[in-house]
């Protein structure tokens, strides 16, 4: 049986479906939780089954105490997720975030993960009425860096970020200035 949280929006691109979580895709996110490819998302640095099924449990219920979360990726004709992207602002975050990972390298490089961006902050703008939107990037993190900068994002030296340093606080600009 795979359960789904009611009342979430789907978006759709040109190849893609971006969802709410579902039980179905904890396999998957546990294997990329216990991974190194986690280590940009990870709050310690020995992952734990434990910890991968409470980020998981997070993850689901931001959608609940938010109203909106991160959709999980899948390709158009297929419901395995492979990623997540979305809006994301646990308690304590000084800005909403638009957040992303993919868990399957295999879809790296593919273009994947800035068409679902895209889809999610113009959702993020249009329908949740946002003014604003941020990334939080460790800088270390050079693919994600280069997807905020390739989505038209510029770092923002005078925000404020959640944790500790170092994080680039990458500021998005309005759809409609991005496709300008």
């Amino acid at each position: 049986m795979s359960v789904t949280i009611s009342a979430t929006p789907v978006l759709t691109t040109e190849r893609l479906v971006l969802r709410a979580p579902q039980a179905a895709d904890w396999a998957a996110w546990r294997d990329f939780y216990l991974s190194d490819r986690s280590q940009w998302i990870r709050l310690t640095k020995a992952p734990a089954a434990e910890q991968a099924w409470r980020s998981f449990a997070a993850v689901i219920g931001h959608w609940v105490l938010r109203g909106w979360g991160m959709f999980v990726i899948t390709k158009r004709g297929s419901d395995q997720g492979f990623g997540v992207v979305g809006p994301w602002m646990p308690e304590g975050w000084p800005e909403a975030e638009i957040s992303w990972s993919i868990w399957d390298a295999a879809a790296e490089g593919k273009g994947y993960m800035a068409e679902a961006a895209r889809a999610v902050i113009a959702h993020a703008f249009d329908d949740l009425g946002w003014t604003t939107a941020v990334s939080y990037i460790d800088p270390n993190n050079t693919r994600s860096a280069a997807l905020a900068k390739r989505l038209g994002a510029t770092p923002d030296p005078d925000a404020a970020f959640p944790g500790e340093p170092p994080i680039t606080v990458w500021r998005h600009p309005h759809p409609q200035e991005a496709a300008l």
